[in-house]
């Protein structure tokens, strides 16, 4: 389930993390101390969530994300630094009736675990302005991803 083939100094995606994708420690990420900003893994992350949710949904349009943000969680393992081409790995931990779990590693060459997070996702209806059901075939998906 990989966005695009893994690089040669990037672990495969393995079973317990289903779905990866390619991210680029780019100069402008970096902070005054040298390694990327604390706040950029949310962008990896939330850019390896898009990805998963179109290869997900088969919609790549702006309307096809119908979830909103309801937590997230950073755990940071190791400095991430600059030039660095990574892998964000994700899987999905847990589905609810209308919100699902992600979790997230950010791994360097070899492999490493640079960030470790979390994000809890709930489907919403904006027409309605409220929460919806996750429909069947979108559940089964979610379910599928989940590493085990």
């Amino acid at each position: 389930m990989s966005e695009t083939p893994p690089a040669a100094d990037a672990a495969p995606a393995t079973p317990a993390f289903p779905f990866e994708y390619p991210v680029t420690v780019r100069f402008r990420d970096l902070d005054p101390m040298g390694h990327a900003h604390h706040s950029l893994p949310l962008i990896y992350f939330e850019e390896a969530r898009a990805a998963f949710w179109r290869h997900l949904t088969g919609r790549d349009d702006l309307e096809a994300i119908d979830y909103i943000m309801a937590g997230v969680r950073l755990s940071y393992r190791a400095r991430v630094r600059f030039p660095l081409s990574a892998r964000v790995h994700l899987r999905v931990s847990r589905v609810g009736n209308s919100s699902f779990g992600l979790e997230y590693e950010l791994r360097g060459p070899g492999g490493r675990v640079l960030v470790e997070g979390a994000t809890d996702q709930v489907l919403y209806d904006y027409h309605a302005e409220r929460s919806k059901v996750i429909p069947p075939e979108i559940r089964a998906g979610l379910e599928a991803a989940t590493g085990q």
